[in-house]
């Protein structure tokens, strides 16, 4: 299969690409520059391809003023209605598209499942219902279209584990803010085992969770991980420190959402990661030469 991808040198896309380069499928990176080209020259780059992959966003986890809110904003939207725009003006359009989006589509206040409608009104409320709207445009056109609202990603060479680490086995780590929020996540093995089987199960399409079974609060997940490092958890980091850091990005951390998988079991996939402790021994397990 040929598969156009974007996003593809973030933690998520190379580790992606590596899976899908094993699995025998050929690669189309779409860079930055393809975006900021001529509309023709992306339409040109992807023809051919089979499959449309959307992984493409600038990082959240830095101080957000309102200059980098919109960049994160026009980082997802913008790529999202170019990809969309492209496909239907290929010559022999992509069988399939998977687009990202994220658990900011709902509150803190609940527990949620594909089926309900999405209800957060902050900025990530916005975002995530612009996003997912912006790559649904291409079902007018039949190309079948999945939306995957991922968990928090762990892995060991990036994302939040890696900044985490050092301060969590330095018996440093502690729980953010009260640590009640809630902790939805998935691990990185899961999440590149996830593309290729919705690529392959033709059935598939809409909105699903990428959130493994065990979701539990951010205290929770801060023991497990002193736990599995063993070393004490003692210090948490306070709302105020956040803020002064990160600016209105500290919302993300001190805030969480309880998102429940139960479209992608039901469509067959099982999480080889099913439980928290499982999947932070494999992370924090040094590899043996």
């Amino acid at each position: 299969m040929i598969i156009a991808i974007s996003g593809a040198s973030g933690f998520v896309g190379n580790a992606l690409c590596e899976t899908l380069t094993q699995s025998g499928h050929q690669l189309i990176k779409l860079s930055r520059n393809d975006f900021q080209s001529a509309g023709s020259d992306l339409v040109n780059k992807m023809q051919g391809c089979n499959a449309v992959i959307n992984l493409a966003g600038e990082n959240i986890s830095r101080r957000w003023t309102a200059n980098y809110m919109k960049a994160i904003y026009n980082s997802r939207i913008l790529t999202t209605r170019a990809l969309v725009s492209a496909m239907q003006q290929m010559d022999q359009r992509p069988d399939c598209f998977i687009s990202t989006s994220a658990l900011g589509a709902f509150d803190s206040n609940g527990t949620y499942a594909e089926s309900d409608p999405p209800n957060a009104t902050d900025f990530l409320g916005r975002l995530s219902h612009d996003w997912e709207a912006s790559a649904r445009k291409a079902e007018a056109f039949g190309v079948r279209t999945l939306i995957f609202r991922l968990g928090l990603v762990l892995g060991k060479e990036g994302g939040m584990m890696k900044q985490l680490l050092l301060p969590f086995r330095l018996g440093l780590g502690g729980p953010i803010g009260d640590g009640s929020q809630p902790f939805s996540w998935i691990h990185i093995n899961d999440l590149v085992r996830a593309y290729p089987y919705a690529l392959e199960q033709i059935t598939m399409s809409g909105v699903y969770h990428l959130c493994a079974p065990d979701t539990m609060t951010n205290r929770q997940f801060s023991k497990t991980l002193g736990s599995v490092l063993h070393r004490p958890v003692l210090f948490p980091v306070p709302k105020l420190v956040l803020r002064l850091l990160f600016g209105k990005g500290a919302d993300v951390m001190t805030s969480g959402q309880h998102l429940v998988s139960e479209r992608l079991p039901e469509a067959g996939f099982e999480f080889e990661f099913n439980t928290l402790k499982k999947a932070l021994t494999e992370i924090t397990t040094e590899k043996r030469s």
